[in-house]
């Protein structure tokens, strides 16, 4: 595969998959075509995909795989793709995701399968292109560009408020979108004026060290950081997640998890090299924030009755687990982050696999309404047990590595919140099982009478589904180390780009406060 355009290919191979899906002919209720179609670019993306990751040398530090040529070259604008350590598993990720999604929809595409499927197919190359992107411009493009499937996905195929949460989820994206759009131009701008002999550039490599004062570099950063953290999201910016997860079709959320990686991603990407001393002054107050939304997401996700709600709540703590092993600045802890994104898009996309495998016998999502089905779904009982001991961490399985290293590179740096999100794993049990507990046992519920019930076990269709998930839990939490290496070099380099970590009182200090605040909303 050398010398070929293995980032452009997997970018515009579901992209170019998703337009023909939208145009096929034929009747417009016949799901064949479009489904079979989607199926084959989203396996052929995911086998280029890993071949890119078993061709990826361990330890090796920098782009493996780059591209590069000129886009706008009168503004600096140039088509700069690349892979590292930073990015690699996460391309990977996408490509695993996109199939078990269109598996799991194949026979619930309503009727506009081609729609649903193409939409899904130009989501995946979305991701992978703002995840492969070194040109700043080029980013926000496909940065853009995953809003508008997301968008269209929610907004057609939704529950009955998906109107709301499509919108809500397009304004807050797009208002922090904005504001970076913004600081990329000022920073191109410092750049070419600033540097001795210097053409305007969006490259990363060129803005990387671009003289900036104390002030500018701080707001810069905030700019790049809104923007991350509206995505990811951090708490207190994540009201649109749980309103757009429930109205947005469950097998979406499978691959629509990658979003707020994306986010994540980029703090490492962006916001540390191109602000490293902003960096390192300000993330102790995101570590905090992070710390807060593990603990809020936790005890809220422990309140719920639906299912989706709940798995959505329980997301917000992970990710706030994955913002504190990046804002703690250690690479133990980044490296932690790295493999925790890719925890989470395995352990939730089961889950909510499983969660819309459920409903589709049961009838609803609602918790309260279900019990007794360990004794008539055993091989969904089993899955559901893999999947959620995954979720809370059980040593064995793939989040507890994660977890664990986040908690050891935080309480380098961060001890105090390190020791206040180790609670965060407690709460993560109590809701796991609480809702494993009532809804696999306990007394038997009656089917909601108008509900199209799927008769039995799983089928064949939703194992293969399934299966390259709960596989992935197990390879993770038993031998994580060939994941581990492909990480440890960016993961570092990442890191060193900031000085010294800030001091662990700072972020003491404002943890206790947002704390506080907290416990006092929570009591009005």
């Amino acid at each position: 595969m050398s010398g070929l355009p293995i980032l452009s290919i997997l970018i515009f191979l579901p992209i170019v998959g998703g337009i023909i899906c939208l145009f096929l002919p034929g009747r417009t209720d016949d799901p064949a075509a479009a489904r079979w179609l989607g199926l084959g670019a989203s396996l052929l993306t995911l086998l280029i995909a890993l071949l890119a990751l078993i061709g990826f040398a361990p330890g090796t530090s920098g782009p493996v795989l780059e591209e590069q040529a000129p886009w706008i070259p009168q503004f600096g604008i140039s088509y700069h793709l690349g892979a590292d350590g930073l990015n690699i598993l996460l391309i990977a990720l996408t490509a695993i995701l996109t199939p078990p999604a269109i598996i799991a929809s194949w026979t619930a595409l309503g009727g506009r399968p081609r729609l649903f499927i193409g939409l899904l197919l130009l989501l995946e190359g979305s991701i992978i292109g703002a995840l492969s992107s070194l040109d700043l411009i080029l980013y926000f493009v496909f940065w853009e560009a995953m809003l508008i499937p997301m968008y269209l996905l929610i907004s057609t195929f939704g529950g009955a408020r998906r109107g709301y949460a499509a919108l809500k989820f397009f304004i807050y994206t797009s208002a922090g979108s904005l504001l970076m759009l913004l600081a990329m131009l000022y920073l191109s701008y410092a750049h070419s004026s600033r540097e001795a002999s210097a053409a305007p550039s969006f490259d990363l490599r060129d803005l990387i060290g671009t003289q900036l004062s104390v002030a500018e570099g701080r707001w810069l950063f905030l700019a790049f950081a809104l923007a991350f953290a509206i995505k990811l999201p951090i708490f207190p910016l994540h009201s649109w997640l749980p309103d757009a997860y429930k109205q947005a079709p469950v097998t979406v959320l499978v691959l629509a998890t990658m979003l707020v990686k994306v986010g994540a991603y980029s703090f490492l990407r962006f916001a540390i090299p191109l602000f490293p001393d902003a960096a390192r002054d300000l993330m102790p107050i995101l570590a905090a924030l992070a710390t807060v939304g593990i603990i809020y997401g936790g005890l809220v996700a422990a309140a719920q009755r639906d299912m989706i709600r709940l798995l959505a709540y329980s997301s917000l703590a992970h990710l706030g687990f994955i913002g504190l092993g990046i804002f703690a600045l250690d690479a133990r802890g980044v490296q932690g982050s790295l493999l925790q994104m890719v925890n989470h898009g395995v352990s939730s996309g089961a889950l909510f696999l499983i969660a819309g495998m459920i409903a589709a016998r049961v009838g609803t999502f609602d918790i309260d309404a279900h019990g007794g089905l360990a004794r008539r779904w055993p091989v969904l009982t089993g899955t559901f047990v893999l999947a959620a001991f995954s979720s809370l961490g059980l040593p064995g399985l793939n989040g507890f590595v994660g977890e664990f290293l986040i908690l050891l590179g935080a309480f380098r740096t961060q001890r105090v919140l390190a020791c206040i999100a180790t609670f965060g794993v407690l709460i993560a049990a109590i809701y796991v099982l609480r809702l494993f507990r009532r809804t696999m046992f306990g007394r038997e519920r009656r089917p909601e009478a108008n509900a199209q019930l799927v008769s039995g076990d799983l089928s064949g269709r939703e194992i293969a589904a399934l299966g390259p998930l709960l596989l992935l839990i197990v390879w993770i939490g038993v031998y994580p180390s060939p994941f581990l290496r492909r990480t440890e070099a960016a993961a570092r380099d990442t890191v060193s780009a900031v000085t010294a970590p800030a001091p662990a009182t700072t972020a003491l200090t404002v943890g206790a406060t947002a704390l506080t605040a907290t416990a006092e909303s929570a009591t009005r």
